[in-house]
């Protein structure tokens, strides 16, 4: 089964681009993208979005897979992995098959970590608290969540998210729809 950086060098070649051809139209670096073909950089959703739309397919294009349906994901299958520039740690926690609608997540947060950027997007978010605790921004009203709690929230609105905390929170995250 092909990852998401053999996915993007199949389809390049497939649609006759250049690597200059996709940095014209990503706004993303020829060495940036070399590296990324090449599994040695890591991907940045934003950017990730950008190739896609490049490609002209949806983001999700890169994570299913049309012909390997597993439904259960055994613990030491899990592969924990960070976005470009942040520190919060996320494990999938999901089967494979097409058409998935459902995101769940392990995230990790360390310590003191501030999420500073707001988003809104479409969608729903649902966050269980594991251990520690979260501080919740939504659509301007702050909600502190601590250990045994849970926020459910139309990801329309303004939120963002941050852990006060001085040791590491974990939470349950279910995200729809399927953004990672």
């Amino acid at each position: 089964m092909d990852g998401i950086y053999q996915k993007i060098k199949r389809l390049r070649v497939e649609q006759g681009f250049t690597l200059k051809n996709l940095s014209e139209k990503t706004e993303l670096s020829v060495s940036f993208l070399s590296q990324i073909e090449r599994g040695s950089s890591s991907l940045a959703i934003t950017s990730l979005k950008k190739i896609a739309d490049a490609f002209d397919v949806p983001i999700t294009f890169f994570f299913n897979s049309e012909t390997n349906h597993n439904y259960m994901l055994q613990a030491e299958d899990r592969k924990p992995f960070q976005l470009e520039g942040s520190s919060t740690t996320y494990t999938r926690l999901n089967g494979e098959f097409g058409g998935r609608s459902l995101e769940p997540l392990l995230v990790k947060l360390v310590p003191k970590q501030i999420r500073n950027q707001t988003s809104n997007h479409p969608g729903e978010e649902f966050y269980y608290v594991l251990k520690g605790a979260v501080l919740f921004t939504v659509n301007g009203k702050e909600y502190f969540v601590r250990e045994g709690g849970s926020i459910h929230y139309p990801s329309e609105v303004p939120h963002s998210w941050e852990n006060p905390l001085d040791e590491e929170t974990l939470i349950l995250s279910v995200l729809t729809p399927v953004i990672f």
